[in-house]
């Protein structure tokens, strides 16, 4: 049951702390945070340092495209922010900026072209209409037996990572910057991390051995500056990748039909056709935004809205506040398929904005069209379970039938 914040004083808040996240009302945080403490300090707390929390979307666009007075090299989200160091800085594209992050980047993007993408995209429509297709009827989980299949499988085909492999993947990422319970321990996503990253080293050496066309291929056989990326490089590219592609797609997946189930009026409205998917899929993405934060550091001393944020202290940009923002959208509160203009932020925005974002899409257009193509009911048949964490905004259960 969760707190409503009428009461609460903001000092008192720690979203450092995954448990907050379940125990009190998000939205009404987010507002109360909005107008009252948009550059808000976060106080210190067990052994870690305190952080500002930006709530506003124009303070926290400003700050995305701000890579001259604020890095990512210092890590992207709490879990490494405050620890004060991201072994991956430098190393991986969301954490390393300037010409080598632009570099890289264009590495990459090679894989991402539109051309590559719509063959794959066309194989998501088809997987995902499957999937929906066979368990129609029986009661069923479908973050476990449907959400979980579609982006792995999707950003296994761009990395031909052999089908056998994806469903150890899949947990593996579910235990990084998210976990089941607070019973589950920090070493079991130190663990898991480190599953993933011998994975992937393991596949690339395969790869220079046996190049193909996919982005490992590419990563492990491209050259930077007429040299080869390092061996850390290529592995927390492909960690990233696997962990980006796979978490939030799955998590926008499973909020979106939650969401539709809980406004039957929208759902009647995809059903008869009229709203359009490619505005419904922005609408759910505005919606469920999975990652709720990402991170900076002040590499100098920054002025906003009358507070001074100082040289070396930590920025947290929360997407999950900015996407509700009554300044940017209207009536933000209301789950509206066709809402446009949507500028949300759920792929993050700037140098950094999400690689993936065109596959992103296509794995919740694919649902919203397989449901609106094979369903006529959405009931559910259990309580969602919500996953605990401050990072990833989501569900691992969700029981449901499909009439």
């Amino acid at each position: 049951m969760t707190a409503h914040l009428a009461d609460v004083d903001l000092a008192d808040l720690d979203l450092a702390d995954p448990q907050t996240f379940l125990d009190v009302d998000l939205h009404s945080m987010w507002r109360r945070l909005r107008e009252e403490d948009p550059v808000h300090w976060n106080p210190p707390g067990d052994g870690t340092p305190g952080f500002w929390v930006l709530s506003r979307y124009a303070d926290i666009v400003a700050v995305y495209k701000d890579n001259k007075r604020f890095t990512s090299e210092h890590g992207n989200v709490l879990a490494t922010l405050l620890r004060g160091t991201d072994s991956a800085s430098g190393k991986m594209l969301a954490v390393t900026d300037g010409p080598r992050h632009r570099d890289v980047r264009n590495l990459m993007i090679k894989s991402f072209s539109p051309r590559v993408l719509a063959k794959v995209a066309e194989r998501v429509h088809q997987r995902t209409l499957a999937l929906v297709g066979d368990r129609v009827g029986p009661t069923f989980d479908f973050a476990t037996d449907v959400a979980d299949h579609i982006p792995i499988n999707t950003i296994g085909d761009l990395m031909d990572v052999p089908v056998a492999d994806r469903a150890k993947l899949v947990d593996w990422n579910n235990r990084t910057l998210s976990r089941y319970s607070s019973e589950d321990t920090e070493l079991e996503e130190w663990l898991a991390r480190n599953e993933i990253l011998l994975y992937f080293s393991g596949l690339a050496d395969q790869r220079r051995r046996n190049p193909g066309d996919d982005v490992v291929s590419a990563l492990a056989n491209g050259l930077v500056d007429g040299g080869p990326l390092s061996e850390d490089e290529i592995v927390f590219n492909c960690y990233s990748l696997i962990l980006g592609a796979d978490e939030s797609s799955r998590m926008s997946s499973i909020g979106g039909l939650l969401a539709l189930h809980q406004h039957p009026e929208q759902w009647r409205a995809l059903k008869d056709g009229e709203v359009d998917i490619d505005t419904a899929t922005e609408e759910v993405l505005r919606w469920t935004t999975p990652a709720m934060h990402f991170g900076r550091r002040a590499v100098v001393d920054v002025e906003l809205r009358g507070r001074v944020i100082k040289a070396g202290d930590v920025v947290t940009l929360w997407n999950s506040s900015a996407n509700f923002d009554e300044e940017v959208f209207a009536d933000p509160m209301s789950f509206d398929l066709s809402r446009t203009p949507n500028r949300h932020i759920a792929f993050g925005h700037g140098p950094h904005f999400c690689l993936g974002a065109y596959l992103g899409r296509a794995h919740v257009r694919s649902v919203l069209e397989a449901v609106r193509d094979l369903v006529d009911e959405i009931e559910l048949a259990g309580e969602p379970r919500r996953l605990f964490s401050n990072f990833v905004h989501g569900y691992s259960s969700l029981p449901v039938t499909l009439r």
